[in-house]
């Protein structure tokens, strides 16, 4: 293993970063080559296939503000990480550099590309971020989880490629469970989430919608749902004078698990989440996170909602009202679950880890 080719993964400290980098890290891997993960500082408490003394962190920072002290500041981390990153591309010589997007990715590409080293960066979601769209012109291909990425561009979608979102074990297992079709009286499993830092809006709208309910529908509701500490109170408060049958936490470690035993996911439209739906063929409600500049979680969402696979809501609309006449009509017709079920399926790639690490291999000209 020591004189295989090394190919160094960049990704910023969070979890929708660094999952779809483990995943291609162990498909690589397992095709004999090294792996390292350069990163950010937040990286430091990871716990998973990338090991303390197969890390390397790299000063970055995001664009917070466009104020000219937080310009100059994020432009002085990014230059600093920089020249830490041309120092460790002369060291380590790696066969090719493969970023996962954010800011964090920044000064190892720049300093690869600039070195000669081949580079890939993969998108996420459904639109480019904004360091990835800096990257794009730069680098030697791209890889995208969602296509259509590129269709109003045709000179990045010639070096593009769509291998989906590489997904770790957990995932792939989850996946491999069918879809249990709910019928009129028995129990129908509601899953809630918000991504890795909950969300209000589901705290705010959620309980509402379940009182709305028929009460013969509360019998049946198993409901899951992820809830903030300081929303735990009033949520719990809703649920328990409903006797509905309920599990609340802040954070839901087995999610790949739960996706694959429910009947109806009511999530935002996260990368990761939408990847998920879609390897597993859940049917969901989906509302996107409002007012980000690139409108990344909407797109996300639209690819899932043309496709047949879920409802997309904006948060404007997302009412108690609204909720509850969706989640009392999908539960009347348990075959039009079944069939969106099915449709996510179809944005879903079980085999994304492998399609990006055929790209890596192309790109870096290993055999």
């Amino acid at each position: 293993m020591a004189d295989a080719p090394l190919v160094l993964l960049a990704a910023g400290g969070t979890g929708g970063h660094l999952f779809p980098a483990e995943a291609l890290g162990a498909v690589l891997m397992k095709r004999g080559l090294r792996v390292r993960l350069v990163t950010d500082a937040r990286a430091i408490r990871y716990s998973g296939l990338f090991s303390q003394d197969m890390m390397d962190v790299v000063p970055s920072e995001t664009v917070r503000s466009r104020t000219p002290w937080s310009l100059a500041r994020t432009g002085a981390m990014l230059g600093a990480g920089t020249v830490k990153a041309f120092a460790l591309m002369r060291r380590l010589k790696p066969a090719a550099v493969v970023g996962f997007g954010g800011y964090p990715t920044l000064p190892p590409l720049v300093a690869a590309r600039l070195m000669g080293v081949p580079t890939i960066v993969h998108e996420a979601n459904a639109v480019l971020g904004r360091a990835n769209r800096f990257l794009a012109g730069r680098v030697s291909a791209i890889a995208t989880s969602l296509p259509g990425v590129f269709d109003r561009d045709p000179a990045l979608a010639a070096k593009a490629a769509v291998t989906g979102m590489p997904m770790r074990a957990n995932v792939l297992a989850a996946a491999s469970v069918p879809y249990n079709l709910p019928d009129l009286t028995g129990p129908l499993r509601l899953l809630v989430v918000g991504g890795s830092q909950g969300a209000r809006v589901m705290a705010d709208i959620v309980p509402g919608a379940v009182e709305r309910l028929e009460p013969a529908l509360w019998r049946r509701l198993s409901l899951v749902q992820q809830v903030r500490d300081e929303d735990m109170a009033r949520v719990r408060e809703i649920y328990d004078r409903l006797k509905i049958d309920v599990e609340l936490a802040p954070f839901f470690k087995d999610l790949p698990q739960r996706l694959a035993s429910t009947h109806l996911v009511i999530s935002r439209s996260g990368a990761g989440t939408v990847a998920e739906l879609g390897a597993i063929g859940r049917p969901a409600i989906l509302v996107p996170l409002p007012g980000a500049i690139d409108q990344d979680q909407f797109a996300n969402a639209g690819v899932l909602a043309s496709a047949g696979g879920a409802i997309r809501i904006s948060q404007a609309d997302f009412t108690p009202d609204r909720l509850a006449a969706e989640i009392s009509a999908l539960a009347a017709e348990p075959q039009h679950l079944a069939a969106m079920a099915a449709a996510a399926r179809t944005v879903g790639t079980l085999d994304a880890a492998e399609r990006l690490a055929d790209l890596v291999a192309k790109v870096a000209k290993i055999d």
